[in-house]
């Protein structure tokens, strides 16, 4: 294994990595009115008469510019109408958008036309729900469409206020299964390594939600990392390690290369997986630098949060034909969600489009029942649904597991149609794809039986 200078040897960790990138501080209330807010630098402008970016090209072309990012026709439309000040270097720029993210009320409420229930969720009853939304991924929403798909993953509606029955702020009892903060251990061979509180967009279904944008935003340091290495050094059977969050990937450079060096050291870790949304939210942060610091690392996987096709940019297929090509296996985690892509059509589409920009479509999740969620929430039987509209009906590779987070802390368990539909003497009955059902001879044998032909 290719080793650095940052994990060969015991360097403290960059002074900079205390906070995120831009030196965020605890932010402002959401809910809180400023006719001061600006959009990158200036106020939020509807005429693009004085942008210093040359004319949107056509629909359906995107531009390459000199830094080697890829930028859509709509985004840069978007990026002329509401940021006219920022440049094209700014838009390429990841650390601006982080700088420049959409976060409260006068700003979101001048991009997108909001709904009641929007209002609501934001204004009302004097509970300020946190927003973070790139704008990047901001000029992939709908501005007047609150029912648009993308919309309602990063935009609060006043049903998030509820809580029902069965739904709890950890559902999945990772504080109960953390031996150190930060890192959970709920399987016997591997643990979830939480290094960082920070996302660049906040999803309104998050399963962390109790964590991520809820008070100051902030790169949890290396007192915090120690403990938990530590823990993993003294447990020999830790042998895959998955850093999550928060978004691992909203790390500097610098920073996250010391913590891959320093989790590759422990003997007994064989892999490393990174969880994250930023490909999707934020592809600008794919840079080669960035590709350059992963691929020292293999065996490097990678979880990438996926929603809905629409996600699927010229953007977003850059950043993860660059991370295949460092030779880091890409899959696919996506929260089944109502509205959003509960129909076998839209899956299909979504894994469809996955599978042309070399992600595997993986994981389909039922939504954790958080508090604030059910308005998401579909029936089992959904899932069930469009697991079976597409095994047999499209390609094997394009068919995800379908599983429950087990509440509590059960773990993932998988969820099938029934194929098996049992036994008729020696034959086991089997149903395909099309409801057919056939014949599998699979004799039963007395446990003491010497199969004919086998010598004793």
């Amino acid at each position: 294994m290719e080793e650095t200078s940052a994990s060969s040897s015991k360097t403290d960790l960059p002074v900079e990595s205390s906070e995120p990138p831009g030196a965020f501080s605890c932010a402002r209330p959401f809910g809180a009115r400023n006719p001061e807010d600006r959009i990158g630098g200036s106020a939020v402008r509807q005429d693009t008469s004085n942008s210093r970016t040359s004319a949107a090209p056509k629909s359906g072309k995107v531009v390459i510019h000199p830094a080697r990012f890829v930028v859509s026709s709509e985004s840069l439309r978007f990026r002329k109408r509401f940021f006219p000040e920022a440049t094209a270097a700014d838009w390429n720029n990841w650390k601006w958008h982080v700088r420049n993210r959409i976060r409260s009320h006068s700003l979101l409420s001048r991009i997108l036309v909001l709904s009641p229930e929007e209002e609501q969720a934001v204004l009302g009853q004097g509970q300020a729900f946190p927003v973070s939304i790139t704008p990047y991924f901001a000029g992939l929403l709908h501005w007047d469409n609150p029912l648009h798909p993308l919309r309602r993953t990063v935009v609060p509606v006043s049903a998030e206020m509820g809580t029902a029955a069965g739904e709890a702020e950890d559902p999945l009892g990772e504080d109960v299964h953390s031996p150190v903060p930060g890192l959970v251990h709920r399987y016997p061979d591997r643990v979830l390594f939480l290094v960082t509180d920070f996302c660049s967009t906040f999803c309104r279904y998050c399963t962390r939600s109790r964590i991520v944008g809820r008070e100051c935003e902030r790169t949890l340091g290396r007192k915090h990392w120690e403990r938990a290495l530590g823990y993993i050094e003294n447990t020999p059977s830790v042998r895959d390690v998955l850093l999550s969050g928060g978004d691992p990937l909203t790390l500097k450079d610098d920073v996250l290369e010391w913590l891959l060096g320093r989790v590759r050291r422990i003997p007994h870790v064989e892999m490393v997986r990174i969880g994250t949304k930023v490909p999707v939210v934020l592809p600008q942060r794919i840079t080669p630098a960035l590709v350059k610091v992963l691929r020292k690392y293999h065996p490097l996987w990678m979880s990438i949060h996926f929603t809905h096709p629409e996600e699927i940019t010229p953007e977003t297929t850059l950043a993860c034909n660059r991370l295949a090509d460092a030779g880091i296996p890409l899959g696919s985690q996506t929260v089944l969600l109502k509205g959003i892509n509960d129909s076998v059509e839209i899956m299909k589409r979504l894994a469809h489009g996955l599978l042309r920009i070399r992600v595997r479509p993986y994981y389909l999740y039922q939504c954790d029942p958080i508090k604030g969620s059910s308005h998401f929430r579909t029936p089992v039987e959904k899932g069930i649904e469009i697991i079976q509209g597409l095994r047999g009906h499209t390609s094997g590779y394009a068919v995800p597991h379908y599983v429950i987070d087990a509440p509590g802390g059960g773990g993932k368990i998988p969820l099938l149609p029934e194929y098996w539909v049992g036994r008729d003497g020696d034959d086991l009955l089997l149903r395909n794809y099309q409801g057919n059902t056939y014949r599998y001879p699979d004799p039963v044998r007395d446990s003491n039986e010497v199969p004919a032909g086998v010598q004793p």
